[in-house]
């Protein structure tokens, strides 16, 4: 019987009782840019939310133009209102 790693890795986080657990993993999982593309995918999300232009938030975060593309089209898709939720509330 085959497992699914990505379904041991959700559950695995779902388990976790701390954000100091989860940064272990991620630390383990991936690179010091990996972690980084993904702080700045939630910053994308939160300052186009805020009425932010593309071209605003890529100068603004030093990243092209088509990541900050990607996550406004991520946004269309995706309910992130949580997630924006959690990440301003740590902001304060």
């Amino acid at each position: 019987m085959s497992i699914d790693p990505y379904h041991s890795l959700l559950t695995h986080l779902a388990n976790c009782s701390d954000s100091t657990a989860i940064g272990v993993l991620f630390s383990a999982l991936l690179t010091d840019k990996e972690q980084q593309e993904i702080a700045n995918r939630i910053r994308i999300f939160d300052l186009l939310a805020h009425g932010m232009t593309q071209r605003e938030i890529s100068e603004q975060l030093g990243v092209g133009i088509a990541t900050v593309s990607r996550g406004a089209k991520v946004m269309q898709s995706h309910d992130v209102s949580a997630l924006l939720a959690t990440h301003r509330q740590n902001a304060q």
